[in-house]
């Protein structure tokens, strides 16, 4: 197991980072109308995962303040979910995109899930 000394070291932060930047790259394609609603809230959670990951690596002195990041990480994963559903039926996407990203937010959930079950693992 390689030696994680700080938040871009984790398998975890650079899925999420990775991934968000998938989301940037495919949702410059949206239209014009969608610029301050599906187009801003999907990027905006996307990255926020990243963001929250990286704070949660930061007050690993504190489990409950871990856990907490880390929960809302979780949640802002879920929520990226939720808008690439909204973006397959707005048909900004296509499904195999859809099924991809989606695949790579359960697996970046069941990263961040696997860390707030075992907590020991990782605060110091």
């Amino acid at each position: 197991m390689a030696v994680i000394r700080v938040h871009t070291d984790l398998d975890v932060y650079k899925s999420s980072f990775e991934s968000a930047m998938e989301i940037f790259e495919w949702s410059k394609k949206f239209p014009k109308s969608e610029q301050y609603s599906l187009t801003d809230q999907i990027r905006r959670a996307s990255r926020s995962v990243s963001v929250n990951i990286a704070e949660a690596w930061r007050h690993r002195r504190y489990s409950k303040l871990f856990i907490s990041k880390l929960s809302i990480a979780e949640g802002e994963a879920a929520e990226v979910q939720v808008w690439l559903d909204f973006a397959l039926a707005c048909d900004y996407i296509e499904s195999d995109m859809r099924n991809l990203l989606i695949e790579k937010y359960d697996h970046i959930i069941g990263k961040i899930v696997n860390m707030i079950n075992n907590p020991e693992n990782w605060v110091l």
